[in-house]
């Protein structure tokens, strides 16, 4: 038998070479799951941050300016941007390997196919010369058994008597001619197992080692491939940690970026009212009898018709101190009202209380304290001048248009850019009216608001007229609620206020009510109330479209009165009335 133990090695090879391909598609395999992985952990990273981003037109917008604001924004952007570095590992990890590994795979298969097909050509090729080999060799044993029984026959009739010389004769030649096929089957033996030692030669030293070679270097390039993709599976992380450190340093740049006393500097100029503080408070002489007389100009509460004790007359304070002695709105009003008859301006007591209720203020902005509207003016004309900018510049392209139009007929018509220029020309003058409107406003701001130095000043002026005037008639040089002083040509009218607002005794209660609505109480005196909550009212509604209520001994303000049904009690009289 033909020494067969290099089939044995193909079997193995071919086992292993199998296994290596299955290696392959494992690893394959594991670096998509890797691929996934990053592809939704930078959706959700991109998710985060655009869930935190600010809403437009919100309230998170407005906070933006703080500078601890700017850094999470800041933060949040460079987040949306490692994402976007996890997402490129994603791609490379597709393209480079995946990619490359599929295509690879298809090649390695075919090829392996090919490396075996031919071995076992091969192994067939010497085993089909083997069984020639021994099919000559049984040929000739068989021819030589044949020559040797013929020659036995031969000389068993040649020494027989009996037999006749022909039949002795038939039996020479007999056995010549197997003689003949023996030496001839022996040549044809001799000749053929000389080329199967060559093949069989040929088989283990060239055609088998040639194949296991080839199937050697094919695992050595797949096992090569497998590193060259697990380094790439490291560079591809490595390639994206600089920009992933820049995101880093941005978020820590952001960080250091906090400023704390820059936004308290923002906090204090956002809510800055400009009014000025309150005077001294004056000496109230109890020995004489206190006696106030209102002009037919002025504001002056009474309960009924009678006159308080002047042991319970109190000296205003700040409209804004929070403190028990609120300022009510009701209040607030009625001296923004005085102070707009001082000035000969229009009363908006009706607009302000508008505001108070529905949350939107006056075009002016006299709702707010003066700093603040004087932000709002000068904000609003900055965004006029903006759009006057924009209609000249586009008035000044029309116009050189309509020179080219002019100078080259065929190019356009000239009257047709006319329309377009009157309706900007219209749109320029209607900007600029309001600019004019808004530029009185702020310079009335502007003037009404006290400086440093005239605020020393008045405060002088007001010792001097504590020492030289009596108290009844000290309070027409005291300041008004908004921050502003009664000027000379108005010091004959005389301001009775309100002194129920300070009066520190407890209201009785009048009455219940219950809210129709929600109302969120965020001005100075107001209370906020739930939907069918239900509350004690201690001064009824005296036609300004607001009623005192309160929840408990602590909480008490002005709310709405068409926001509560009121159910007063049969005794209970008007709390307050006005002049």
């Amino acid at each position: 038998m033909v020494p067969l133990q290099k089939r044995d090695q193909f079997d193995n090879l071919e086992k292993h070479t199998q296994w290596g391909i299955e290696f392959v598609e494992k690893y394959t395999k594991f670096v998509k799951e890797r691929s996934e992985i990053e592809t939704n952990y930078a959706k959700q990273i991109r998710n985060l941050s655009k869930k935190y981003q600010p809403k437009k037109n919100s309230r998170e917008e407005e906070e933006s300016k703080y500078t601890f604001c700017k850094a999470f924004l800041t933060t949040l952007n460079e987040l949306n941007d490692y994402a976007g570095q996890h997402e490129v590992i994603a791609e490379n990890l597709t393209s480079q390997i995946i990619g490359e590994l599929t295509r690879y795979l298809t090649e390695l298969k075919a090829e392996r196919k090919s490396h075996f097909h031919d071995g076992r050509k091969a192994q067939q090729h010497i085993e089909s010369s083997w069984k020639q080999l021994e099919s000559c060799k049984r040929r000739f044993e068989r021819d030589c058994k044949e020559a040797d029984r013929a020659q036995q026959y031969f000389e068993k009739m040649d020494a027989d008597i009996n037999v006749t010389k022909a039949d002795v004769e038939k039996a020479r030649q007999q056995a010549q001619m197997r003689h003949q096929m023996a030496a001839d089957s022996k040549g044809d033996y001799s000749s053929y197992l000389q080329k199967f030692n060559q093949e069989q030669n040929e088989h283990y030293y060239t055609v088998i080692p040639n194949i296991f070679q080839k199937l050697q270097d094919m695992e050595e390039r797949r096992i090569e491939r497998i590193g060259v993709c697990m380094k790439t599976f490291s560079d591809v992380d490595r390639q994206v940690l600089p920009i992933v450190g820049k995101c880093l340093d941005g978020m820590t740049k952001a960080a250091e970026s906090i400023e704390p006393k820059t936004d308290s500097k923002q906090v204090v100029e956002s809510y800055k009212s400009g009014f000025e503080p309150p005077g001294d408070v004056e000496f109230e002489d109890y020995g004489q009898t206190m006696k106030r007389t209102a002009s037919d100009t002025s504001l002056s509460n009474s309960r009924e018709g009678k006159e308080k004790p002047a042991g319970k007359s109190k000296g205003k304070l700040w409209p804004f101190i929070k403190n028990k002695n609120k300022q009510s709105p009701r209040s607030l009003i009625y001296h923004k009202e005085l102070m707009k008859r001082t000035l000969g301006r229009p009363t908006y007591a009706f607009e302000a209380r508008q505001y108070v209720v529905s949350g939107s203020g006056p075009e002016d902005f006299s709702h707010l304290p003066p700093e603040q509207r004087r932000k709002k003016l000068q904000g609003k004309l900055d965004e006029l001048n903006k759009d006057i900018q924009k209609e000249m510049d586009q008035r000044d392209a029309l116009t050189k248009m309509k020179d080219v139009y002019v100078k080259n007929p065929q190019m356009g018509d000239p009257a047709s850019v006319d329309p377009r220029l009157s309706e900007i020309g219209q749109n320029i003058e209607k900007l600029q009216f309001e600019v004019q409107k808004f530029e009185g406003w702020l310079a009335e701001v502007e003037e009404r608001m006290p400086s440093k130095s005239d605020s020393h000043r008045r405060s002088g002026l007001y010792e001097t007229q504590n020492n030289t005037t009596v108290s009844n008639n000290c309070a027409q040089d005291r300041e008004s609620p908004d921050g502003s002083y009664t000027e000379e040509q108005n010091s004959e009218t005389q301001v009775k206020f309100d002194d129920e607002f300070d009066d520190e005794e407890t209201l009785p209660t009048i009455g219940t009510c219950k809210a129709l609505y929600p109302f969120e109480g965020h001005n100075e005196g107001t209370i906020s109330v739930a939907e069918g909550e239900l509350l004690y009212v201690i001064e009824e509604d005296k036609g300004d479209g607001w009623t005192r209520v309160r929840r408990n001994e602590d909480e008490e303000g002005y709310v709405p009165t068409s926001y509560v049904e009121v159910f007063l009690e049969t005794n209970a009289k008007g709390a307050m009335t006005y002049i």
